[in-house]
């Protein structure tokens, strides 16, 4: 069954895949609720959804990371216009993180990722659990199927992201809510501009948000793109750390 949302949250929609996600939803009849870190470009992406048709888009710059604040903006968001969708999209590499130093990159892109991710779903599920429907998409990424010795913080943090993902769509069935996890490759965005390293299958991010929306449509566990990278870092998992340690040492670092 195809489903249908007509009040939609994404986090992280300032940029990047979030930006093309509100892009990609907006048409008449639906409400989105933006935030992001980026206030200038929110209302350009306000305009951008506004001017395709899109009943009504509300844009809040907000830290994902500040529970308090993102519990209070998503219940009232809730309250006023009860959400069919969330996309928990919010993410940073150690590259785009802006902090100074390394560790404490590393402890942003984990705070973030894992932070984020609570903070945007815990406070919808119960509310939507008690609607008896929803559907909640969290973003990992390819990456999250095997420890990356060039950015392991982001691998963790992705890996958290998807296990939780895939732990909450069984837990949540039976409330009648749909979790679908999002696994992309490489795609267009600030977090892959910082990238200094050839990057094969980049994808465009309308393209990525097309096939993320089909995904979601369907209630899909995994929506993991482009299939032949999702198939070898599967294969590659499978495999004793020993055997693959050699050839994951060498990819490029982002750091």
């Amino acid at each position: 069954m195809t489903r249908r949302f007509q009040s939609i949250l994404i986090t992280g929609a300032s940029s990047g895949i979030g930006a093309a996600l509100a892009e990609a939803y907006a048409a008449p009849g639906v409400s989105l609720f933006l935030c992001g870190r980026d206030p200038a470009r929110l209302e350009e992406i306000r305009d951008i959804c506004l001017a395709a048709g899109a009943a009504r888009v509300e844009v809040q710059a907000l830290d994902v990371t500040d529970r308090r604040a993102m519990e209070e903006w998503v219940i009232r968001t809730d309250s006023d216009h009860p959400l069919d969708l969330v996309i928990a999209n919010a993410g940073v590499s150690g590259d785009t993180s802006g902090g100074e130093d390394t560790p404490e990159r590393d402890r942003l892109v984990r705070k973030v990722k894992v932070n984020g991710v609570l903070n945007t779903v815990d406070p919808l599920v119960p509310r939507m659990a008690a609607r008896g429907r929803g559907q909640i998409a969290i973003m990992s990424s390819l990456a999250s199927f095997r420890g990356m010795p060039g950015a392991p913080q982001y691998a963790a943090a992705n890996a958290w992201a998807r296990s939780y993902g895939e732990g909450l769509r069984g837990r949540l069935a039976a409330d009648g809510i749909g979790v679908s996890v999002i696994c992309p490759g490489f795609v267009v965005s600030r977090i892959t501009d910082e990238n200094r390293f050839h990057m094969p299958l980049l994808m465009d991010a309308p393209k990525a948000a097309r096939i993320i929306r089909r995904g979601i449509a369907r209630n899909r566990p995994r929506i993991a793109f482009p299939w032949i990278f999702h198939a070898m870092l599967v294969l590659t998992a499978a495999l004793p750390p020993g055997l693959t340690d050699r050839f994951f040492a060498g990819l490029p670092r982002k750091e």
